[in-house]
Order: structure tokens, then sequence, then C-alpha cells
């Protein structure tokens, strides 16, 4: 796609930028919002100077989970086509774990159902201090089926079935708690601290950013052994690396 309708995607100083555009609603996802998503994550992807991904929403919340209109559009629909969308979202979550950049997602506002599951599948989530966080799903008899994987492997077992099961909106301190998040930042400085991050992990080694977040979420199904042996390849394969000769000359020099 040369261009894009409902999210802005561009790049800047090793930073490609998504920022999700429906503010009139929330950022809510339909099938053309996670389209575009994909393939700006596509371009990202194939992007050499793409050292690190920034995902946020444009507006004043991250984004409000699916837009419950096309829900109702559809009603009773096709299970085939059910499917199909549904599968549209859960390429999403593999896009981005598969993503050979780090993603970090910049939350404000809100981020709800499949909002919240597209934060949670960043890499990185940092949070302003009025954001909140849920899935609520369960309140109009839905499930938050696809997202279930991701928050899993975020949160401890009993904290992701409360999320579920309640549907509560909790506050960004609680998803600190919780383990959803990595940072807290305060909504007057959230911008500014939001970018000194993203620009500090985009000035280090790309060809280690990837080869760590590859291995680090390969090794999520290995025994411990196949993860000790599969580390093992990676750190010979990182020593053959340019930017591992350079940053080996540059701390020789220091010394």
């Amino acid at each position: 796609m040369s261009e894009y309708r409902k999210i802005t995607y561009e790049t800047e100083r090793g930073i490609g930028r998504i920022a999700l555009n429906r503010p009139e609603r929330r950022n809510a996802l339909d099938q053309e919002l996670l389209t575009e998503l994909r393939d700006a994550l596509r371009v990202a992807a194939t992007d050499e100077s793409v050292r690190v991904v920034l995902v946020s929403g444009a507006g004043k919340d991250f984004c409000s989970g699916m837009d419950l209109r096309t829900f109702a559009d559809n009603a009773p629909g096709d299970l085939a086509r059910f499917q199909a969308e549904a599968r549209n979202m859960a390429g999403l979550l593999l896009d981005m774990r598969r993503h050979p950049r780090p993603i970090v997602a910049a939350v404000q506002g809100r981020a709800l159902g499949g909002g919240c599951g597209i934060a949670t599948a960043a890499d990185i989530v940092l949070a302003a201090d009025s954001a909140q966080f849920g899935y609520p799903e369960i309140n109009i008899g839905f499930v938050p089926a696809i997202v279930m994987a991701i928050l899993r492997r975020s949160v401890s077992e009993k904290r992701a079935f409360e999320l579920i099961a309640t549907g509560a909106v909790i506050s960004a301190g609680a998803a600190l708690e919780f383990g959803m998040i990595n940072r807290l930042i305060a909504v007057d400085s959230f911008e500014v601290d939001v970018e000194e991050f993203v620009t500090n992990l985009a000035s280090k080694s790309t060809s280690a950013l990837t080869m760590a977040k590859e291995l680090f979420y390969r090794t999520d199904s290995m025994q411990f052994e196949a993860a000790i042996e599969a580390g093992a390849e990676v750190n010979a394969a990182a020593r053959t690396t340019e930017d591992f000769k350079r940053g080996i000359e540059k701390f020789l020099k220091k010394t």
C-alpha cells in the first residue's frame, strides 16, 4: 500500500512511526485498519534504515478495541467470514512477534480489548500515568480469545484470568503492578520521555537487537537444554557481525 486511510506511517532517525488514526472513533479497529497496520509493519521490517518501530494512537486514546459497529453490521453473518476476520487480528499479533525490530507501544488514554492486545503484543510498553487497560469483552458476551495467548505470557495466570473473566478496566499503575507494561510516565512529559526512550533504543546495534528479539521469542517453546544450545548458536553468530566488530574496536580504543 502506498497510502493509508486509517493509520499514518513515517520514518525518522531510524524509527518507524505508526499511529492508529481514527481519533473520532477512539482508534477502534476494523478490518481496513488492521490490514493497513499489518502492511506498515511489513514495510518497516524490510526497511534497513528502521531500527525500532513505535506504535501509538492519534488523539486522546491508544485504541478502544474492535469497532463494535462492524459486529452489528455483520450480525448474524456467517462463520467463514468471522474466521477470516479473526485471522486478520491473529495475523497482526504474529506479525508483531515475528517482526525483526523491537516494537514499542506508547499508550495514552484507553487501551481496551483488541487495543490492549496490540499494546501487550509490543515488545515494550510505555504508558502515561493516566492510561487505562482492560479486556471488557465479557461484558457484551464476547471473549478476548485471540489476545489471550499474549496476555498469559505477560502476567500471572491468576491475573490474566481475572482480567478476562471480570472485564475490569485497570489503571496504568495496576497494569505496571500486573506486569502488563514496562514503564509508567507522567502524562505531562510523556511525549518527551517516549522520544528519549525510542531514540536511545534506536542507537543500539541493529543486528544485535534483531538477533536478541528472535532468540528471545524462539526459546519460548523450547526445553531448557535446547534454549541454551540456541543461545550458544546466536552467541557465535553475533561475533561475526560488523556491529560487533565495530563495538569491540570502540571499546578497545576507550581502554
